[in-house]
């Protein structure tokens, strides 16, 4: 079989601003969290409330960019509407790789490569489990709309970028299952609440979903507090690592989207709103000039390990057989997807969390030290490898929507 990418990929990721004034990375917003009870927003009138309005600081969540998670069922129970639910899925970076071909009975998938995300993701593992989340989320749309699918991934190996063809029948409407879940589910960056465990029941609920058409596909999960300790090292480490790695940190900045006008114009990346920061802390960032680059990276590895890591009531890793095989990372996107879409249904948060894995790849890319890589094979069972992980937990917040680039731009004419 040809993998989609036999070699790294150039960084192809779109830029994230015109030159118009100093952008906003994703390190320098984390820096600005650090700025506490002494900073003082006063927004009204003058440079700092034009900053406001042209920054969105008012318009969290609104405009075109967002349509799609209100329109999405405009074309329900057709081959259309369900294209419509796969652009809601969680991918990486909100990348959004996915070129979708419709028909009246197929629909095909293929992998957009213009929308790398570089030395984040050399040989294109994020992106596969991205469009294996996806061809979940279409899925199930069918079912809930009288359409059932065949899916093959894969189906030509001459042509790697087409990831999977779906093959569509009438049938009757199944059952709603996890169909509502759909424009509710979002990764959720905000600190979870404190000492709040997740029932060892909704684990093994979520492990299980794995089973069936996707048996390959396990999660191991790190529960107790030492296998939470042990995991949350190694993800601030690996974040430490992405920092000092210059291409890996630029690719990182490439996918911030900085303003209001930004967001709407390109439709994709990550947004402060979506950052998980607090209400004041995001406007902060939205309005202030752009603050010096000392400790910058440090600011960022804490914040990441005092928010995010800090407060996960467990972390889970999607292991499959082979990470490096294609159709193995579509299947444990799709597994992904559902477990994602069922913790949304029971009020349960997750985010997902790649440094591991990217370090891994990156490790490989270079040919240096597998630090990661030893570590990650370490916290899977013999004869599995890790694919993709991620933290479960109570928000204290509801998770914001990113933006979604519009149908009929991922459904060439």
């Amino acid at each position: 079989m040809t993998p989609i990418a036999e070699r790294p990929p150039e960084n192809t990721g779109t830029p994230a601003t015109d030159g118009s004034r100093p952008p906003v990375t994703r390190r320098a917003l984390l820096r600005r969290a650090g700025l506490g009870a002494a900073a003082v927003l006063v927004v009204g009138t003058g440079a700092i409330g034009y900053r406001a309005y042209d920054n969105g600081v008012f318009s969290a969540g609104t405009g075109m960019a967002y349509d799609p998670w209100r329109s999405w069922q405009d074309h329900r129970g057709t081959p259309l509407g369900m294209v419509a639910a796969a652009i809601l899925a969680a991918n990486a970076h909100n990348a959004q790789a996915w070129i979708f071909r419709v028909s009246d009975l197929r629909i095909d998938l293929y992998a957009d490569r213009s929308r790398g995300t570089g030395a984040l993701d050399p040989f294109r593992r994020e992106m596969l489990v991205s469009l294996g989340c996806a061809i979940e989320n279409c899925v199930i749309a069918g079912e809930e709309g009288g359409l059932q699918s065949t899916v093959t991934l894969r189906p030509d190996d001459a042509r790697p970028l087409h990831v999977a063809r779906l093959d569509l029948r009438r049938a009757a409407a199944a059952t709603p299952g996890l169909y509502a879940q759909i424009p509710e589910r979002h990764s959720s960056r905000d600190a979870f609440e404190v000492g709040r465990a997740v029932p060892a029941g909704a684990l093994r609920s979520m492990a299980a979903l794995g089973e069936g058409d996707l048996d390959e596909v396990r999660v191991v999960w790190f529960a107790d507090d030492a296998g939470r300790r042990r995991v949350g090292d190694l993800m601030a480490a690996a974040t430490e690592a992405v920092v000092a790695d210059r291409d890996q940190a630029r690719e990182n900045d490439v996918w911030f989207r900085q303003d209001w006008d930004e967001v709407q114009r390109l439709r994709d990346g990550l947004t402060i709103d979506a950052s998980g920061l607090s209400d004041l802390v995001a406007a902060l960032a939205k309005v202030l000039p752009a603050q010096s680059d000392a400790s910058l990276d440090a600011a960022w590895v804490t914040g990441m390990r005092e928010r995010q890591i800090g407060t996960a009531a467990a972390f889970g890793i999607v292991t499959v057989p082979d990470a490096g095989d294609d159709i193995q990372r579509l299947r444990g996107g799709r597994a992904l997807q559902r477990i994602h879409l069922w913790a949304t249904r029971e009020g349960i948060a997750l985010q997902h969390m790649n440094q591991l894995t990217e370090r891994a790849d990156r490790e490989r890319e270079l040919g240096i030290a597998p630090r990661f890589t030893d570590a990650l094979r370490t916290l899977v069972p013999a004869g599995r490898e890790a694919l993709v992980a991620f933290r479960v937990g109570y928000a204290k917040d509801a998770p914001v929507a990113s933006p979604r680039r519009a149908l009929e731009s991922v459904v060439p004419a």
